[in-house]
């Protein structure tokens, strides 16, 4: 396992874009890594996207997001009102809001969803990334459900213990709303943490899956990136 060291130009701030279907994804997906990376690299660029809402589940995700994004510089949150489980008949409008997005700036890193999760949603918006950003370093995170398509993630940041316990307490701090479902609880976002760990030779992880990757001094264009020097291994 070999850490892959993916560069940016020094000269500004490291420019994230992060995408999820629903108010909690983008925590449960990539939180630690969003917490680590803030620790490590104040003063991030952040834009912070949410597709699916309601009044109550809007203001949890701006309160969450506000929490995770403590340290990042220049931060955008926006939580659009599409409707849940409906994505893929609401293709066209939703892409619609992924073309304002990309005319805002050219983001260094995206995060979103893995194209071969079992919700509809989420596949969606998956889908929508890539047909948006063909010249970007995408990472596709993973989100435990009641389907079981946990599958076999190449890309690996290993965590600190106590960031993995902060990921998993505001969580379940954070979305009161979702408090009736059997998986909000801390072991489970543990749990899962802590069999990525095992799979990159850590004690806890978080998983990505990345189609695509240029290693710097590639011709072409620059391979954009960030300093959390994830590991990777060929899927």
């Amino acid at each position: 396992m070999l850490p892959l060291p993916l560069l940016q130009d020094p000269a500004r701030p490291l420019r994230v874009l992060f995408l999820g279907a629903h108010c909690d994804d983008i925590e449960i997906g990539c939180g630690g890594t969003v917490l680590q990376l803030l620790a490590l690299r104040p003063g991030v660029d952040v834009r912070w996207v949410v597709f699916a809402s309601n009044p109550q589940r809007e203001r949890e995700a701006r309160a969450s997001a506000a929490t995770f994004l403590q340290g990042a510089g220049a931060q955008q949150v926006t939580v659009h009102a599409f409707r849940d489980g409906y994505f893929p008949y609401q293709g066209a409008q939703i892409k619609e809001a992924f073309e304002v997005l990309k005319k805002e700036a050219d983001f260094d890193l995206v995060f979103t969803h893995h194209r071969d999760d079992r919700h509809q949603d989420h596949r969606t918006i998956s889908d929508l990334t890539w047909n948006t950003w063909r010249h970007h370093l995408i990472l596709e995170y993973e989100i435990p459900k009641y389907d079981g398509d946990l599958g076999t993630p190449n890309c690996f940041v290993p965590l600190e213990p106590e960031v993995c316990e902060r990921k998993a307490a505001l969580i379940c701090e954070a979305f009161q709303s979702e408090r009736n479902k059997a998986w909000l609880t801390p072991d489970t976002f543990l749990a899962l943490m802590r069999l990525r760990g095992v799979e990159c030779a850590a004690r806890y992880a978080e998983a990505f899956y990345c189609r695509k990757f240029m290693l710097s001094g590639a011709p072409g264009r620059a391979a954009p990136g960030m300093s959390l020097h994830p590991s990777t291994r060929s899927s």
